[in-house]
């Protein structure tokens, strides 16, 4: 577990290393993009659940119960 631990953390130091590498302005470019790409799918996730909940039938069927062991 440590060494997944370590493994990780060296990692996230490259990671980071290289985001710090970066340009201001190509780090507010991603970052916009992040947030862009993020807010249309949240946009599209509400739309499509506003139109499933819209569309659907609110009729519930309600039968009576039967044992499936007497219906052999």
């Amino acid at each position: 577990m440590k060494k997944i631990r370590a493994n990780l953390d060296s990692y996230f130091d490259k990671v980071d290393e290289r985001w710090r590498a970066l340009s201001m302005r190509k780090q507010h470019l991603y970052t916009l993009y992040f947030f862009i790409s993020y807010l249309l799918l949240t946009a599209f996730v509400i739309c499509k659940v506003w139109y499933d909940t819209s569309k659907s039938e609110n009729d519930m069927v309600i039968e009576h119960i039967e044992n499936p062991v007497l219906k052999k």
